[in-house]
């Protein structure tokens, strides 16, 4: 931008957002930090690191120059974000709240008050990035493969996207690592956050008893084998692997166990042995109402997705459901590891994120008879398991 802007920077404590105010205070804009609470429930507990983060924002913004607010969103946060979680949760799916923060408050109530203080952008730390093209925002993947957020700004809107900068979108992490470092910003080192979007890290199945009640319940295996007990339907996902206390085999094989289902009817969790199990395998995805960031469809039909973030774009075929273009079905030309009710299905073409849909079913076209490849299920398996 050769404009100088008034730009709003959503201060987390991170390195990420560090580097953003960074970036744009050498390049002249003016710039004001802001740091954002939104969660308030626990925050005296071991678990809570919104005070060590807002000492890190602080800090960061002295050594760059800038003003510091604080704001508490914490009210738009539980109405929006943490309430459709537990409803997700206590409905048996695996909701993804990340997503939601983006959409509902980072470039929502975040927006609407950087507006109020008269920025003219809201500047974030995520790994994307942006280009106008023909009257319009496009969202690109990042230049860090590694690092690439679209996943979770893929709710966002034109209105949002055009008011949006992503200054790390074209870095790698180490590049911006290195450069926190090289200008003595304090956070060049912090871990990255892993937790819930505003919660944190915490033993999440103790974290969610506090709002949904247990409800103990078989776990089977699909010839009716019991061997063991699970403790609530809503505290695991599909594909986990951790956290279910399966002791002994009825074979005697030592494969790990995964989550392959639910039955909320008979209140039992499936589980089989083994990551390459055909049941975890699904080749059609069916969605809810799909969000297009550009506003509408794509012309074409034959485009890339994928179902979880860590997993690598996946040729498929996009189609619209009855009534027209209220629900989509994806159809993969590979079987897909996993995919979970509750969680999104994206769709690339190319670098350009279009956008995507919360996953409501999936399924084998007809009985599975190959699985993903290797470097598919490389992917899946390194992507870190759900512990609840």
């Amino acid at each position: 931008m050769n404009t100088k802007h008034r730009i709003v920077v959503g201060l987390s404590g991170g390195v990420d957002s560090s580097v953003a105010a960074w970036l744009l205070k050498k390049a002249g804009h003016e710039v004001v930090g802001i740091f954002m609470k939104n969660w308030e429930d626990d925050d005296t507990d071991e678990y809570c690191s919104s005070r060590q983060d807002l000492v890190d924002a602080a800090s960061v913004a002295d050594v760059v120059g800038i003003e510091l607010q604080a704001v508490n969103f914490a009210a738009e946060y539980r109405d929006r974000v943490f309430a459709a979680f537990l409803r997700e949760y206590a409905a048996g799916r695996t909701p993804n709240p990340d997503v939601l923060c983006n959409s509902e408050i980072k470039f929502r109530s975040f927006l609407d008050h950087a507006r109020m203080l008269g920025a003219d952008r809201l500047a974030t730390g995520h790994y994307a990035r942006l280009r106008h093209a023909g009257g319009s925002v496009e969202l690109l993947k990042a230049a860090d493969a590694a690092k690439d957020q679209t996943y979770f700004l893929h709710q966002l809107a034109q209105e949002q996207l055009v008011s949006a900068l992503f200054p790390v979108g074209d870095m790698t992490k180490r590049q911006v690592r290195a450069l926190a470092r090289e200008q003595g910003i304090p956070t060049y080192a912090k871990k990255d956050s892993t937790g819930i979007c505003f919660i944190g890290e915490r033993p999440f199945r103790e974290f969610l008893a506090r709002y949904l009640p247990k409800q103990s319940g078989p776990m089977r295996t699909p010839d009716g084998v019991i061997v063991g007990r699970h403790q609530g339907l809503a505290y695991y996902t599909l594909g986990q692997r951790q956290g279910l206390g399966i002791g002994g085999t009825p074979g005697g094989s030592r494969e790990p166990w995964f989550v392959a289902g639910k039955d909320p009817a008979t209140n039992a969790l499936l589980v089989v042995q083994g990551h390459d199990d055909r049941r975890l395998y699904s080749s059609v995805v069916e969605t809810g109402p799909m969000h297009w960031i550009a506003g509408t469809p794509p012309q074409k039909s034959t485009l890339a997705a994928k179902t979880r973030y860590r997993m690598p774009d996946a040729s498929c075929v996009l189609e619209p459901l009855e009534p027209p273009e209220s629900h989509w079905r994806a159809r993969f030309d590979t079987p897909q590891w996993a995919p979970t009710p509750g969680q999104y299905l994206v769709v690339y073409d190319g670098e350009v994120c279009l956008g995507g849909a919360v996953i409501e079913s999936a399924r084998d076209k007809e009985p599975a008879t190959g699985c993903l490849g290797p470097e598919q299920i490389a992917a899946s398996r390194s992507e870190r398991d759900i512990v609840v």
